[in-house]
This record gives C-alpha cells, sequence and structure tokens, in this order.
C-alpha cells in the first residue's frame, strides 16, 4: 500500500490528499484536525487516496460505487474486482477494456474477459465487450459521434430484448441471438 501513497504524495500532491496524511495529522493534532484538513481538502478538489483490503473494498464498490472514480489495484485482485462489477452490468461479455499510455499516446483497447476457447466456432458468445472496447477507442480519438451512435444502437437493441445467451438468461421475454445475430441488430438499430 505504500507505493500508492508514496506516487499520490510525491507526484500529485496538489491533487490528492491520503489517509497516509490523514493518520499523521490525527497522530499530531488529533481527530478533529485530521477530519477538518480532510473535509478542506475534498472541498478544493483534490481527491481522497486511500487504501483497502481487497475483500472489504469489493462490498464498498458494490454497495457504495458513488463514492469511487479510480482504483488501482495489483492485477489479481484488480481481476477479481473488475469481473464483480462487471457482473453489476451483466457480466464479463459487456465490459470493455483499454490500456493508455497517456505520456506518449499509445492506446489498446480489447475485452476484458478472455479468449474463452470452449466457445470458439459456436457463434454464440456476447460480442458487447469487444464493440464497446470499439467506442472507448473511438472516444479517446475524438469520433464521439461515432461512439454515441454504437452506444445507441447497442442500448436500443437490449431494450428491445434481442439480446445473446448471457443477457437471455437474465431477462425475462428476451430473443436468444446468436452473437452474428446480435451484431446484426445493433447494425439495424444505427
Amino acid at each position: 500500500k505504500n507505493w500508492g501513497y508514496d506516487v499520490a504524495e510525491q507526484e500529485f500532491s496538489e491533487q490528492t490528499f491520503t489517509w497516509r496524511e490523514y493518520d499523521k495529522i490525527k497522530a499530531e493534532k488529533g481527530e478533529a484536525f485530521a477530519n477538518q484538513a480532510q473535509k478542506e481538502a475534498l472541498a478544493s478538489g483534490r481527491l481522497l487516496v486511500k487504501d483497502f483490503i481487497a475483500d472489504a473494498f469489493l462490498q464498498q464498490i458494490l454497495t457504495r460505487p458513488e463514492e469511487y472514480s479510480v482504483i488501482t489495484t495489483l492485477n489479481l485482485n484488480g481481476d477479481y474486482i473488475s469481473d464483480a462489477l462487471a457482473a453489476t452490468v451483466g457480466g464479463i461479455g459487456i465490459a470493455p477494456g483499454a490500456n493508455i499510455n497517456w505520456e506518449l499516446g499509445y492506446a489498446v483497447f480489447e475485452a476484458t474477459h478472455g479468449t474463452a476457447p470452449k466457445y470458439a466456432n459456436l457463434d454464440k458468445v456476447n460480442p458487447g465487450s469487444l464493440i464497446l472496447s470499439g467506442v472507448m477507442m473511438f472516444q479517446y480519438m475524438g469520433w464521439d459521434k461515432a461512439a454515441e451512435l454504437t452506444v445507441k444502437a447497442i442500448e436500443k437493441t437490449i431494450l428491445q430484448k434481442k439480446v445473446t445467451y448471457d443477457f437471455a438468461r437474465l431477462m425475462e421475454g428476451a430473443t436468444e441471438l446468436k452473437c452474428s445475430e446480435y451484431g446484426t441488430a445493433i447494425i439495424e438499430n444505427m
């Protein structure tokens, strides 16, 4: 956990307030001063940086997601967390992914799920993760109209209850489509 605090305090001290800073103020001046310092920091627009044990965080992110905007974690815990969060919107079949180097401008957009070889050549799986990764790529490139058109078409298709098997099992009265049929339905709704 210290590396996160070190980076926040050394590289972004004007933009962040850390729990480590809170604990230091609390030890030196008391809890009331620490609470006031945190309140003032947040009121001035600084981001609160705090650490959690992964299992406690999973509960909090699911019950109070509005309290979090950026999550930094090691890979293994990140896998658990991202899959749990994807479940709140239907599963990893629709969760997009991106790896962006903001300094050099390079970016790779990809599905968050693995290759799922057991579904190869079955025309079954939800292409939403790849399509929405493409949406994020459009947004990154400034192609906002293409991104918006694609998102609206996906939303319309889902509202029509024309979905792949993973969503069909979650929706009463859904029409289960093959992967290719779902793609065609999205195109028709553009």
